[in-house]
């Protein structure tokens, strides 16, 4: 990829999480975005660790190789997170993946934790997913318990994409939602839809409640 590209790349990832910030999805520090420079040697744009997404800036974005070591700054810590990414990108051959910390994808992780995964049918916006022709269409999104152990976490995450080929996205318990595409665009596109129907799903339990 050309610096231009890689440029217009980073730009792109801070510009999206200004808008998930906005939206309630990337709060404090929450949360992280990644997207690939090149595939050989494997390379990606990674957000830093402890930075506001609110305020994240092009210039603040990382380089990492696939043992998620800063290329770009060595003196500068990754995120944490940087192996599940790197993982997923290599399980579904993703151009990127998105993370975010909502309200309600934390609430209905841990609401349907004994499930193992929310069970989304039914729904128009399922049809905004990759590969998805019709309302009628099953979308498993499965939870899988957290750790602070990030290499038996990234090796959980891909026994799980193997498992479930179909998926496009998964919930960490009480901690948020991954999901990814083939590009940045269509990385974002998931995670918009995602959010609603998780959205969707913790109002309509709520509405019932109440009845």
């Amino acid at each position: 990829m050309s610096e231009n590209n890689s440029a217009q790349l980073a730009a792109n990832l801070a510009s999206i999480a200004k808008s998930f910030h906005a939206r309630g999805w990337l709060l404090g520090t929450s949360g992280n975005l990644s997207a690939v420079v090149q595939r050989e040697p494997l390379r990606l744009a990674m957000s830093p660790s402890g930075v506001d997404k609110g305020e994240l800036t092009a210039q603040q974005l990382l380089t990492i190789d696939d043992n998620a070591r800063v290329i770009s700054d060595p003196t500068v810590k990754p995120s944490d997170e940087s192996l599940l990414h790197i993982r997923i990108v290599k399980e579904r051959n993703a151009g990127a993946v998105l993370h975010t910390h909502s309200v309600w994808n934390t609430m209905l992780s841990d609401l349907y934790a004994h499930e193992n995964g929310i069970n989304i049918e039914g729904y128009e916006m399922l049809k905004g997913l990759q590969g998805v022709r019709s309302h009628e269409h099953n979308e498993w999104l499965p939870i899988i318990k957290n750790s602070q152990d990030m290499p038996a976490l990234a090796n959980t995450i891909g026994e799980t994409l193997k498992n479930h080929r179909a998926i496009h996205g998964f919930l960490l318990e009480r901690h948020g939602l991954y999901s990814w595409g083939d590009n940045l665009s269509q990385a974002k596109r998931h995670i918009e839809i995602l959010e609603f129907l998780l959205e969707t799903l913790g109002r309509t339990l709520l509405l019932k409640a109440e009845v």
